[in-house]
């Protein structure tokens, strides 16, 4: 049995904290919110964001930061991307030379254009810091349906340590020695994800939601790969595997904003409606000046960032997508005349 702190008590950080009791740890969860933990510690349940899923009896759940970090074998941050660098730096003063924090957060710092883990990294130095991503809405993980993830981590003793620490016979996990390309994968998703569901919400059909995610994904391994990740990260759990869930699923929070958005509402009012933090939203400008810093095509992005920043009309970024210049699928493919 470990001793694992959470940090942050969403939809995901709290299906986690369930997780690993679940496997035996000891588990103590933190979030900033004091009115969230009273509520967590009284209803020994989540009832906005994840209504159905009880607490076990085991987890410990405060608002002391302090008490949620010391002493603990590995650490678990789980916060909105927009707070990550933030609560990194509070955490810093409490975190231990090489105690382990995985991040489960997926997002790109506008700022910087740095990514979760490097964001934490440059917080607290001491750290041994690895992801989890991969196709996982917590939703059906606090439900313990079966679900398959990756960690990636600096080093196989870690990812492997890790991987012994969550796996069981409802959540399958993998490791993979590519931070870079896990992150990627799982921040660049969710800009397609606005775009599959403005299309949703335009009232188109199964064809255009497979183009995007077809093209969505190539627009994805294109920069990934030009960055530094690794083909085969994009092609797996947490490239195709975590953007057509996102794509598809009624969970998604990203895929509902843009088909809020698609139906006529304004940015601000989907995020409004959907109640939790839209990531896609913060990661396509971030994604836009990534394709342009790295001279890499994405239209799908572009035409998203219109849409949310210009107040492009959807319908009118679909036919631009659509009405691009003729070209080959895939320009690796030759004629053999």
């Amino acid at each position: 049995m470990a001793n694992a702190g959470v940090l942050g008590a969403g939809s995901w950080g709290t299906a986690l904290s369930v997780l690993l009791c679940d496997n035996g740890h000891q588990v103590t969860t933190w979030s900033i919110d004091e009115s969230e933990v009273n509520m967590l510690n009284e209803k020994r349940e989540h009832e906005t964001k994840l209504p159905g899923v009880k607490l076990p009896d085991t987890l410990i759940v405060t608002n002391d930061l302090e008490e949620a970090i010391k002493g603990k074998d590995f650490l678990v941050l789980a916060v909105p991307s927009p707070f990550t660098r933030s609560t990194a730096a509070k955490m810093c003063p409490y975190v231990a030379d090489g105690q382990i924090i995985v991040d489960v957060a997926k997002g790109i710092e506008e700022s910087t254009l740095m990514t979760l883990s490097q964001q934490i990294s440059q917080e607290i130095p001491q750290a041994d810091v690895a992801v989890l991503s991969g196709p996982s809405h917590a939703e059906e993980v606090g439900r313990r349906l079966p679900t398959t993830c990756v960690i990636g981590a600096r080093t196989r003793k870690t990812a492997e340590y890790l991987q012994s620490m969550f796996i069981s016979k409802v959540f399958r996990v993998y490791t993979s020695p590519d931070i870079l390309g896990i992150e990627l994968g799982g921040s660049l998703k969710n800009v397609i994800a606005l775009a599959a569901g403005i299309a949703d919400g335009l009232g188109y059909g199964d064809n255009t939601k497979a183009a995007l995610i077809t093209r969505g994904i190539a627009e994805i391994a294109r920069l990934g790969v030009k960055m530094g990740g690794r083909l085969e990260s994009f092609t797996g759990l947490t490239g195709i595997g975590d953007l057509i869930v996102t794509c598809a699923s009624v969970h998604s929070r990203n895929r509902k904003a843009g088909y809020l958005i698609g139906q006529g509402r304004s940015v601000q009012e989907a995020m409004d409606e959907v109640k939790m933090v839209v990531e896609g939203v913060y990661s396509a400008k971030a994604a836009a000046k990534l394709a342009e810093k790295y001279q890499v095509a994405m239209p799908i992005v572009e035409e998203v960032n219109q849409v949310l920043f210009e107040g492009k009309p959807p319908a009118e970024a679909v036919d631009d997508l659509m009405l691009r210049e003729s070209r080959s699928e895939n320009r690796a493919l030759q004629w053999e005349e």
